[in-house]
């Protein structure tokens, strides 16, 4: 009854019919909808679509290319790797979500391929675990010299305001815990890195979060329109960058006219050992610095939290947090 209304509602929005039929062949087939009901719990590659379903890859290939056709499914590369994911949104999206709701849980099939599924997952979780283990001591390292995450995260909570907002991006996502800090207050999260070993991370930390996706994509070329974002975060990453106004300026592309951007780097400091032993390019921002190349992005400068440690000492170079608030002009 819920899709009929959904039918209905695409014609009178003028949605050509062709369309429509084709969508509905594509999801009329077993597989096919077996395909749906999996990626409804997340992104997947053909590869663990294939463990699920106990088909050859060639095959489960053709039934994602058909999905694809037919408007249901994006595909997103990511190095030698491509994730499916279903479409989020328009009136397929309304479509999809209907007719998965329709489909029954207690289902044999979808019993057993849900299994599998949490085999998969627990596999992704295992492998995240082991990544992060090797990188754990150079992070806490440099988490030792500046104040817990904890508040620093409550800060930047406060800083952001409470929304609600319909589309977060995290740029340089790294373990996606922006998306997850902040997955109750948005309808949809994209984060995005070119690191693939912390994209694997980040996936299987938000592999139960199903409004949050991450994907590999260039942070100075967004693959998204203008105007789209209503809020961006870009949390300890500009210190890495040759280039931080080149990436606030593309930021500043796809956020919407009165969306947030929030900034979260270092003050100045004098730590040089992280541009020799972590790849620091830049040894924090100063405020005006940071000011100038928000506003020549064409954002509205709102305001700066510092957040130093609770035990640094006058004459000890430590590392102070900061968060920087802008809104998209809206004239």
């Amino acid at each position: 009854m819920l899709a009929a209304k959904v039918v209905v509602t695409m014609f009178e929005k003028g949605f050509k019919v062709d369309k429509l039929v084709k969508a509905l062949r594509a999801i009329a087939e077993p597989t096919r909808l077996r395909i749906l009901v999996l990626l409804s719990h997340g992104e997947l590659t053909v590869r663990e679509l294939t463990q699920v379903l106990q088909q050859s890859q060639p095959r489960v290939s053709r039934h994602i290319g058909l999905l694809v056709r037919a408007g249901l499914v994006d595909r997103i590369p990511e190095g030698s790797w491509v994730f499916s994911r279903l479409v989020r949104d328009g009136a397929l999206a309304n479509l999809l979500q209907d007719i998965l709701a329709a489909v029954p849980a207690t289902d044999v099939i979808v019993v057993e391929d849900m299994k599998c599924l949490e085999q998969i997952k627990e596999e992704r979780a295992q492998a995240a675990a082991n990544y992060f283990q090797k990188a754990a001591s150079d992070w806490d390292q440099i988490r030792s010299l500046h104040l817990c995450e904890q508040e620093v995260e409550a800060c930047l909570i406060n800083a952001i305001g409470p929304g609600r907002f319909s589309n977060m991006l995290d740029i340089g996502t790294g373990s996606g815990r922006m998306l997850e800090l902040l997955s109750k207050r948005i309808d949809h999260g994209l984060g995005i890195d070119q690191s693939v070993a912390m994209l694997g991370f980040a996936r299987s930390k938000l592999q139960n979060i199903e409004n949050c996706f991450v994907q590999q994509a260039d942070l100075f070329d967004l693959p998204l329109s203008d105007n789209t974002q209503d809020l961006i975060t870009i949390h300890q990453v500009l210190h890495y960058l040759s280039d931080p106004p080149a990436a606030l300026a593309e930021a500043a592309r796809v956020l919407r006219p009165g969306g947030t951007m929030a900034v979260v780097d270092f003050a100045p400091h004098k730590w040089e050992f992280l541009r020799e032993n972590h790849a620091h390019r830049r040894l924090g921002f100063s405020n005006s610095e940071m000011r100038k190349w928000l506003e020549a992005a064409g954002l509205r400068y709102a305001d700066v939290h510092s957040l130093p440690p609770l035990d640094s000492l006058v004459d000890e170079p430590s590392l102070t947090v900061r968060i920087w608030i802008a809104h998209g002009r809206t004239s």
